[in-house]
């Protein structure tokens, strides 16, 4: 019977991954905020096509994030038969 380990380099990734999407989780809202307060200035479209791309961006990091490390968890990488 095999133990399942860790795969350190794996969850290393995944964390990356997560602290990416922690930075995004606050710069898409921020950008929204901004560009909604100012909705007559020249750079609202911009700013607002941004933030929602960012936000977009976060999503799809904590997603991503979250399955590698399940996957650095639960996988078996071990190739016996």
């Amino acid at each position: 019977m095999e133990e399942n380990k860790t795969d350190k380099v794996v969850l290393v990734k995944g964390l990356k991954k997560m602290g990416l999407s922690l930075i995004f989780m606050f710069l898409g809202p921020s950008l929204l905020h901004i560009a909604f307060s100012n909705k007559e200035k020249p750079l609202y479209i911009p700013l607002l096509i941004l933030g929602i791309i960012i936000c977009g961006m976060a999503i799809f990091f904590a997603f991503n994030g979250i399955q590698t490390i399940m996957n650095s968890m639960f996988k078996n990488n071990s190739n016996s038969n």
